[in-house]
């Protein structure tokens, strides 16, 4: 009778492959390693260290103090708001002075166009202002200055002076919305006066304004009696030439013009009043 209970041997499995044996953890050859980097970053670290007391000792130095400061020659501007603008002073160090941060902040004055600011061993700050130029006055609501370039650059106040041709037409809102237009058009105004200088017989000195109109183009204004020269777009050369021609007789008419209308290529129309 077969007994039930008698277990049967184990058949230990084919082809079983026995893992290597893990080496052991070579803690000497990490701990030289971790000592090596730690030893880097710590001489990298004792460098910076040194390098910043050597620069507080030489900055504190009487040898490299700021003694001069040298300004380019101004007109717009005095010495003095230039150097209060830099924010520097004699007896500062000359390792501290950060040039950028002089040349921004002078750059932040409406009548800075460009600025140079350069720093000579041992004890010498230079700075180049060059300042704008106003050509005429634009009248958006407040009065602007106009620089030859046709940027409208500063807000007139008090003492500042009035004697520029006013350029109207270009509003703050135009400067906003559409500023490449606004400045072509700013522009043409430039060049407009530009053409007005060489004339001989209808010059600069008779003009009080300059309108521009987007639909229209440009019209000017007599400083006597206030009479409209119609100009349109383009060509305005050859129409101003043509009013030289007869400008000298009616000078003593423009109190009862109405307008001169120029927008012609062969002709002028004169409206009496």
């Amino acid at each position: 009778m077969r007994d039930l209970h008698k277990k049967k041997p184990r058949v230990a499995p084919k082809n079983r492959l026995k893992k290597p044996p893990r080496p052991p953890i070579n803690f000497r050859a990490i701990f030289k390693k971790v000592s090596r980097a730690g030893g880097i970053v710590l001489a990298g670290a004792l460098v910076v260290v040194i390098v910043y007391q050597v620069h507080g000792v030489v900055s504190r130095t009487t040898f490299l103090r700021l003694e001069r400061i040298e300004v380019s020659p101004l007109t717009r501007l005095t010495r003095e708001e230039v150097i209060d603008q830099a924010g520097v002073k004699p007896g500062d160090g000359m390792l501290g002075l950060r040039l950028r941060r002089i040349g921004e902040m002078l750059a932040k004055n409406p009548w800075v166009e460009k600025v140079k600011v350069r720093r000579y061993f041992p004890h010498t700050l230079a700075i180049e202002v060059v300042e704008r130029e106003p050509v005429a006055v634009v009248n958006m609501g407040f009065l602007y200055y106009l620089d030859k370039r046709g940027d409208v650059f500063k807000p007139l106040t008090v003492g500042d002076r009035l004697d520029y041709p006013v350029v109207t037409g270009v509003t703050e809102d135009d400067l906003s919305k559409d500023p490449a237009g606004s400045k072509a058009a700013l522009q043409g105004a430039i060049e407009l006066m530009g053409v007005l200088a060489k004339g001989s017989v209808f010059r600069l000195t008779d003009v009080s304004e300059i309108h521009f109109d987007k639909g229209f183009g440009y019209t000017l204004f007599t400083a006597q009696g206030g009479v409209p020269v119609r100009l349109g777009n383009g060509s305005h050369g050859e129409k101003l030439a043509r009013l030289a021609r007869i400008y000298g007789d009616l000078r003593a008419q423009l109190p009862g013009l109405q307008y001169i209308d120029l927008d012609y290529n062969d002709k002028i129309i004169v409206k009496k009043g």
